[in-house]
């Protein structure tokens, strides 16, 4: 049986010392028994210097660069070898017994692998946050979308997800996964830098029939946009980029049919762009598109490589239904 005790909480940092002195002290309060570790990605705003100082009881672990989230978080898990690991986003608030509802999950169902809290906007708490939300799924071209947010419509909390549910993927920003399982599935993949690389996580435990689950009684309050906003065309590129990449790594049967259709989405977006005079980002979709065809090879031997599992998506097309039938909720 877990135990709070057996909870590795690991924040990963680059040149984030305001949001340390900010969210850390939280998370030091609500997460007894529980081992915390900053993991930095190289930072020179003297973080560690503040980490040292004022809270010398906290594990440090440097990685050499800033390889982002993706190696960031590979890198410094290796040297934690606790059962249970919740990659916490730096920007996220605590609550009290937020890890409680988690062990519990944890030890009422084995086939658990990941787990994400409820995850509210910091900045208007009585909303949901848009990454991740009451838990996300995606649609049969790759489009993700999370209970209680669907593209840029977000939902108030009205308790209406205070369940326990199964989900598809878990959010980045306070994602609890079985160090076993991390392990077994070799860690996110390191090139996608960041964005989307716990959507082909959790889809590559999916097909390997691991299990994820939403625990709606366990709540983090989430900044959101610390390390990049979505007013950043780099953002937009890693998303759009990212997106292909895990279609491609696991979508199970007629896989061109599905990229052929995402990239024509991909073209009328960027076409929108065009006509909005926002060349930075129709370019991003552009420079997104190119990398994709540059990493093919790679790509098709990681997909020959991966099981494959059927029934990923809930719905044919969020977009169908979000633009077209105006169905603005999960």
């Amino acid at each position: 049986m877990f135990q709070t005790k057996d909870i590795a909480v690991v924040i990963l940092n680059w040149n984030g010392k305001a949001l340390l002195e900010q969210f850390l002290p939280s998370v030091i309060e609500f997460s007894e028994d529980a081992l915390i570790y900053i993991a930095d990605n190289a930072s020179t705003d003297h973080s560690i210097d503040f980490i040292t100082t004022n809270y010398p009881s906290i594990k440090i672990i440097k990685n050499d660069t800033n390889g982002g989230y993706a190696k960031g978080y590979n890198d410094a898990l290796k040297h934690v070898e606790a059962p249970l690991l919740c990659l916490l986003n730096s920007d996220i608030e605590v609550t009290e017994r937020w890890l409680q509802p988690i062990i519990s999950e944890f030890n009422s169902d084995e086939t658990t692998a990941i787990i994400q809290p409820k995850i509210l906007d910091y900045k208007n708490k009585s909303k949901f946050e848009y990454a991740g939300a009451a838990g996300g799924f995606i649609d049969k071209y790759g489009f993700p979308y999370c209970r209680g947010r669907v593209f840029d419509t977000v939902e108030e909390d009205h308790a209406q997800y205070n369940d326990n549910s199964t989900i598809f993927w878990a959010s980045g920003a306070c994602f609890f996964v079985k160090n076993e399982v991390f392990k077994d599935l070799k860690g996110f993949d390191e090139s996608y830098f960041a964005h989307m690389e716990e959507i082909d996580l959790c889809w590559r435990a999916f097909n390997k029939n691991y299990k994820t689950k939403y625990i709606g009684t366990s709540t983090v309050f989430h900044v959101g946009g610390a390390t990049l906003n979505s007013t950043n065309p780099q953002k937009t590129y890693l998303n759009f980029r990212n997106n292909l990449f895990t279609l491609l790594k696991n979508v199970d049967s007629n896989v061109l049919s599905i990229i052929l259709v995402r990239m024509l989405l991909d073209g009328i977006a960027a076409i929108r762009f065009l006509f909005q005079l926002k060349l930075a980002f129709f370019f991003a979709i552009l420079k997104a598109h190119f990398s994709f065809y540059v990493n093919l090879p790679r790509l098709i031997k990681q997909r020959k490589q991966l099981p494959k599992r059927s029934g990923y998506y809930q719905k044919k097309s969020i977009v169908w239904s979000y633009f077209i039938k105006k169905q603005v909720q999960f």
